[in-house]
């Protein structure tokens, strides 16, 4: 039965479609900032202190790598794209339990752990959607104002942000079958990324305490270290990936065997 899969992967597309206009706009804003902020990158670099640039990841803000990484991708798609699925993830299943739709649902020749992972599935709209699209985006702002991506680069930081979009997600899931008030659910799990995302800010600003961040999912997934510099955390992704499918269990483990 693939009949929840289809319903929820159309619902995801509106929103998705929307979201790929939003990064367009804000796309076409940077790229149309960068060639008449480049000369004067230098005394940009000095008006910060250097912790704002570790804060925030920053790094070759002069080139156009660098330039994107930290407008759009460092904060944008690490935190605002991050808080958006687990926005998704949290109402998968409260906002049906919330509504009386559950009950209609499971009155179907449909187990519970179909229920959850068929949701899950659909998932696959936004994540197609908004990383096909804006990887598309970038790189052909990119080449109208005279610069370039490196293809490889740039398919790589859109690939590698699927497990870790995936656990915000996963968070979103764990809270949507805990709590049955969608509102809260959803909130719930937008401030713990947010937070999650500032430890892993914060603490790496200082070395002493840097080993907290470990425990945030962006620490394990960094775009301007795979733009500029071409690194390609696989180990990373692999744990994020781990994670999620840990999330996904717990979800479906406890949504079996609780009351709604």
């Amino acid at each position: 039965m693939t009949a929840i899969f289809r319903l929820e992967s159309r619902k995801r597309v509106r929103s998705s479609t929307v979201l790929v206009a939003v990064f367009a706009l804000l796309s076409a804003l940077y790229f149309s900032m960068f060639p008449g902020i480049q000369d004067e990158m230098d005394v940009f670099e000095e008006a910060f202190p250097e912790y704002m640039f570790e804060l925030f990841g920053i790094e070759a803000i002069h080139t156009v790598e660098g330039f994107i990484a930290a407008e759009i991708y460092a904060f944008f798609w690490v935190l605002l794209v991050a808080i958006y699925f687990a926005y998704i993830g949290a109402g998968l299943i409260a906002s049906d339990i919330q509504n009386r739709t559950m009950d209609l649902t499971l009155s179907n020749p449909v187990s519970r752990e179909s229920v959850v992972l068929q949701k899950v599935a659909a998932l696959w709209v936004p994540l197609v959607a908004l990383n096909v699209g804006v990887s598309i985006i970038v790189y052909v702002g990119a080449l109208v104002i005279g610069e370039s991506f490196d293809p490889v680069s740039l398919a790589m930081a859109h690939l590698l942000s699927v497990p870790y979009l995936l656990v915000c997600a996963g968070i979103g899931l764990v809270l949507s079958v805990l709590i049955d008030h969608v509102r809260t659910a959803r909130a719930t799990a937008l401030s713990i990324v947010f937070a999650l995302w500032l430890v892993d800010s914060v603490s790496s600003v200082d070395p002493e305490y840097e080993w907290i961040g470990d425990l945030a999912p962006s620490r394990y997934y960094d775009p301007t270290a795979i733009l500029v510099r071409e690194e390609y955390a696989l180990l990373d992704a692999g744990i994020l990936l781990a994670v999620f499918l840990v999330l996904v269990a717990i979800a479906v483990f406890v949504f079996t065997r609780r009351d709604i």
